[in-house]
């Protein structure tokens, strides 16, 4: 395998050691090392681990394992919660998990019930990682990631070094001054071509991420109250969970919960994670994009949820530093664009309209 020599992996390294998890001279690293391609980041942020006085360790993983295990093996091993994963997240005071990419359609052939079980195992294991570390991970582009974003494999590399190196202490004022004007907000209201949804979000903690945990980072989020969420929701770009895209999907709520679900593909598939727990119908995160270097939609979540101008929710589990009590092994992510057409409403107030921060 040839090691790239382009400096600048260093770089995101130090985002993804020195700025977005502190790691420092004792500390236990686990870094997960998704796909072969990621070698080049993952050799940058061992070193730079190295040369802060941690302990780096790697694992490496692939989508070709997770789909040799729920092809091949029983449902007992699809279901598996792997006991070193446990472990690792158990030993490590820091987690850097390296995602590279693959054909979204690697999973086709399996059936949804397996693959929402597999999907549930591994839920347990990135609570596990919430909880017990100081944690950030990114998606390193490849031809995979490329295609399936409708660009070259050099546009997409320029576009992950432009949203990542960018100077986040600065970013972080920015999102700062946003917060402030969600802050204390009781009723959020999405409105857009088949959609009005509204949900509650008093008493709850808006929290900035500015690089520190997704990279590239940029948004705001929060976790609505949990039985506030009423109406309906449309998506008109594809939600993407576990490499299967559900197009046009649907979604009414009403007491919180999803009492309506549909899907123009991969219905089937869309109900399977909705009936993953109790949980998995309700809200635990709503969040507002921020980022403006990111303008394009890749059908990759890390980097969707983050184009300034756009909303999502997240189905499942909630985040408790923002206030959050639903509990669920899902967290799904799906990115609701209104640069085109909607708005977001706080408190009867319009402060997001077609890509524009009103009040900003």
């Amino acid at each position: 395998m040839t090691v790239s020599t382009d400096k600048r992996w260093d770089e995101v390294a130090k985002v993804l050691v020195n700025y977005s998890t502190h790691t420092s001279e004792g500390d236990r690293v686990l870094i997960i090392m998704r796909e072969p391609e990621t070698f080049p980041l993952v050799r940058a942020v061992s070193a730079r681990c190295i040369a802060n006085g941690a302990y780096p360790q790697v694992l490496f993983y692939s989508i070709y394992l997770e789909r040799d295990l729920m092809k091949l093996g029983t449902n007992a091993q699809a279901e598996w919660i792997p006991e070193l994963w446990q472990q690792a997240m158990e030993w490590a005071d820091v987690c850097v998990d390296l995602r590279g990419a693959r054909n979204l359609y690697e999973y086709n052939d399996i059936t949804p019930e397996r693959v929402s079980a597999h999907r549930k195992a591994e839920g347990k294991i990135s609570a596990l990682r919430t909880q017990k570390t100081r944690w950030t991970l990114t998606r390193v582009p490849n031809e995979a990631l490329a295609q399936q974003a409708g660009r070259s494999l050099d546009e997409m590399m320029e576009f992950y070094f432009d949203a990542v190196l960018q100077d986040w202490e600065t970013e972080g004022e920015r999102l700062s001054s946003m917060q402030k004007q969600l802050a204390g907000t009781q009723e959020v209201r999405i409105l857009s071509t088949d959609t009005d949804l509204r949900f509650s979000t008093q008493g709850r903690t808006y929290i900035i991420d500015d690089g520190r945990v997704n990279v590239p980072g940029g948004e705001l989020f929060t976790s609505p109250l949990e039985d506030s969420v009423e109406g309906h929701i449309h998506f008109t770009n594809p939600g993407v969970f576990a490499g299967v895209l559900m197009e046009d999907i649907y979604l009414k709520f009403r007491g919180g919960v999803v009492v309506e679900a549909t899907a123009r593909t991969n219905e089937s598939f869309l109900h399977q994670l909705l009936d993953m727990d109790p949980g998995a119908r309700r809200i635990g995160e709503f969040a507002v994009g921020t980022n403006r270097k990111l303008t394009f939609f890749c059908n990759d979540i890390l980097y969707d949820e983050k184009i300034f101008g756009t909303i999502h929710i997240a189905l499942g589990r909630s985040y408790t530093e923002c206030g959050g009590e639903n509990e669920s092994a899902l967290h799904w992510d799906i990115v609701k664009d209104l640069r085109a057409d909607g708005a977001m409403y706080i408190d009867g107030k319009k402060l997001l309209e077609q890509g524009s921060w009103l009040q900003y």
